[in-house]
């Protein structure tokens, strides 16, 4: 299975993983970015890659990694396709990194394909036009397979469709009001939407290998993927990083109705839409720290002076992330954390027992 999209898709990918392992398959599952550790990105029946592993198929693959000058992206796909392979996996369940029709893993003849919704995003490489970007997406689709499509926006899910179509595939649109009634792991509306489109991925699946209404209802119920509004005490971590996904966190922050005061801790890549984000935030929770995670590439780190004089009045900005990770804490009864996959894995990092893999 390929699951693309703007959000959701590494939610879908862990709920049709988790119903595929229900059914008793032996399961691989690849997403990224990862939190706090790079195995986290390569799992096979729940179990992730193993360090001595990781390393020697690194070796093993440098000879190619480096004549055919692979990106960071591109080789971690390679060790992860090698891992699985080597770990017996009968399936797997693959999540786009970036885009779709260029992205390394689109190498792979998906038995079924998803394309979770369309949002702006990575511009530099996929451009500014949202028609443009659905197209990208849509880049997945392969002759003779399913595509299962949770945009609902009229004109997108025409771009997706034209896409796949010409590409010889077969688009399954989920209905606009289509929800997962029964229980999840993760929180949120949203995810109930997710839920139906990782439903219809494993209804699409032949039937050699789709999972049965128990085993479906079952992964669903287990499925959980850390940083999407996980709570851990008073503490809650989400990856939201871009708008929308902001105003998802949000809508949920209200739905479970978290004790306040709830104080948010910040941190956002610089090609993001940052203002409309921290305004957003800002509204919405009782006080609101900016920071520098300190794993953000240099080219991609925003300029937190520019930042906190934007917010002024309603975000104070703190460079240093440990005293930032400190100060949020005081007289909050929740603490978010968000902005980016850096801000909470490094704050995952830094607080003991947070690790995704322990």
């Amino acid at each position: 299975m390929h699951v693309g999209g703007t959000n959701g898709k590494g939610s879908v990918a862990v709920m049709v993983y988790e119903a595929l392992r229900a059914a008793g398959h032996r399961v691989a599952l690849y997403t990224s970015p990862h939190l706090v550790d790079i195995r986290e990105r390569m799992i096979v029946d729940g179990r992730p890659i193993g360090r001595a592993a990781f390393a020697m198929w690194t070796e093993r693959l440098r000879p190619t990694i480096d004549a055919t000058a692979a990106s960071f992206f591109e080789a971690t796909t390679a060790v992860a396709f090698a891992d699985f392979a080597s770990r017996g996996a009968d399936v797997a369940v693959i999540e786009v990194g970036l885009g779709g029709r260029l992205d390394a893993t689109n190498v792979i003849d998906p038995l079924v394909a998803g394309v979770t919704f369309v949002g702006r995003e990575h511009t530099d490489y996929l451009g500014s036009s949202l028609d443009g970007i659905a197209r990208e997406k849509a880049g997945i689709a392969k002759a003779g397979r399913p595509l299962v499509v949770g945009e609902t926006e009229p004109a997108l899910l025409a771009a997706i469709t034209d896409t796949a179509t010409a590409a010889g595939a077969t688009v399954v649109p989920v209905p606009p009001g289509a929800r997962y009634g029964r229980r999840l792991a993760l929180a949120g509306d949203h995810q109930r939407r997710n839920a139906a489109v990782a439903q219809e991925i494993l209804r699409r699946l032949p039937a050699a290998v789709r999972p049965g209404d128990r085993a479906v209802a079952h992964g669903l119920a287990v499925a959980r993927l850390p940083g999407r509004f996980e709570r851990r005490g008073r503490w809650v971590f989400d990856v939201a990083h871009n708008p929308s996904g902001v105003a998802t966190l949000l809508e949920t922050l209200r739905e479970t109705g978290v004790p306040r005061p709830v104080h948010a801790l910040v941190g956002i890549l610089r090609d993001k839409d940052w203002r409309s984000m921290l305004e957003s935030l800002a509204a919405a929770v009782d006080a609101l720290w900016i920071t520098q995670p300190p794993t953000a590439p240099a080219e991609r780190r925003w300029n937190i002076r520019e930042a906190g004089a934007a917010m002024a009045g309603t975000a104070r900005a703190e460079a240093n992330f440990d005293r930032a990770l400190e100060l949020v804490q005081e007289g909050a009864a929740t603490i978010l954390v968000t902005g980016s996959f850096h801000t909470v894995g490094d704050a995952m990092a830094r607080l003991p027992g947070f690790r995704p893999l322990g």
